[in-house]
């Protein structure tokens, strides 16, 4: 069962996807519509789940389910993979290579190798100042305050001495 984002309540579940480029604007649409579509059918043991999505920076898709409605099992979740994968393969995009980093350069964001991420650090093109994506948060509210951190407040500061 579909609901807008904003309405979901902060401990909800998040998954983040980061794809290896930007979304054009026509592919949004695209994700846009079978993200509701694939929510509005998200079910666990034939339970409707309330779940949502949003979209950042054209290039990190966000899928949350409240699970005070229903919990997630392990179904639904391999479901949201293969809805993942689905949308992997129709735009030709990766979405689950956990092996990228994301981090901000002012404005923009970059998506390098977790090795090209330990070379930066070491020749200290990056610091722990720099803005990084942390895709391990689990919840709405960790998302919305600790998704975007210096790379010394998340898992990223072990490449930094």
């Amino acid at each position: 069962m579909f609901t807008d984002y904003n309405k979901l309540p902060d401990n909800s579940r998040v998954w983040i996807y980061q794809s290896n480029r930007e979304f054009t604007h026509k592919e949004i649409d695209f994700i846009s519509t079978r993200a509701e579509m694939f929510i509005n059918s998200w079910t666990r043991h034939g339970d409707d789940l309330k779940g949502s999505f949003t979209i950042k920076y054209n290039q990190f898709l966000v899928l949350a389910v409240d699970e005070s409605f229903n919990n997630v099992s392990g179904c639904s979740i391999d479901s949201s993979v293969r809805f993942v994968q689905e949308i992997e393969k129709e735009l030709g995009i990766d979405l689950m290579n956990k092996m990228n980093i994301t981090f901000k350069d002012n404005e923009h964001v970059n998506l390098v190798t977790l090795a090209d991420f330990q070379k930066f650090a070491k020749e200290q093109k990056i610091t722990s100042e720099t803005i990084v994506f942390n895709n391990l948060v689990t919840t709405k509210e960790d998302f919305e305050n600790n998704w975007e951190v210096p790379a010394e407040q998340s898992w990223h500061k072990r490449f930094f001495v």
